[in-house]
Order: C-alpha cells, then sequence, then structure tokens
C-alpha cells in the first residue's frame, strides 16, 4: 500500500464513512475553490442550448422515480 496515510487504512468502515462525510463537508464549505472540468462546462452549455431551443418541461419526479422503480424491479 502506498500511501501517505497508512494509519487511515486501520480504521473501521464506520470510522471511514464519518470522516469521508467529515472532509466532503468541509469541501461543500468552499465550493469556489473546487475544480470543474471544462467537459461539465461544455455540458452544461450544450444542456442550456438544447433547452432553450425546446423548453418543454421535465418530467415530474414521481414519473421519473417510477420509471427508475420500474426498470430495476
Amino acid at each position: 500500500m502506498n500511501t501517505a496515510y497508512p494509519e487511515l487504512f486501520e480504521l473501521s468502515v464506520a470510522e471511514k464513512l464519518k470522516l469521508i462525510g467529515e472532509l466532503w463537508d468541509s469541501i461543500a464549505e468552499n465550493p469556489s475553490q473546487v475544480p470543474v472540468p471544462e467537459w461539465h462546462l461544455e455540458e452544461l452549455e450544450r444542456r442550456e442550448k438544447e433547452h432553450l431551443q425546446n423548453p418543454q418541461p421535465g418530467e415530474s419526479w414521481e414519473v421519473v422515480k417510477q420509471r427508475l422503480l420500474d426498470r430495476n424491479g
């Protein structure tokens, strides 16, 4: 194992999950510091353009949820 923090691998699963949550929360406190890949920005632009050309309303959460349940059920 090649890591700067080998002691982290000695933590229990519950401790690791708690640490992940705490790290995520600390990252979320400064969203402007999180790098956004260029392809994400391009995809957002593409979707916005598509929406502006065809501004139909989306589906309700209930419809989407049922479709997902049907697909995975």
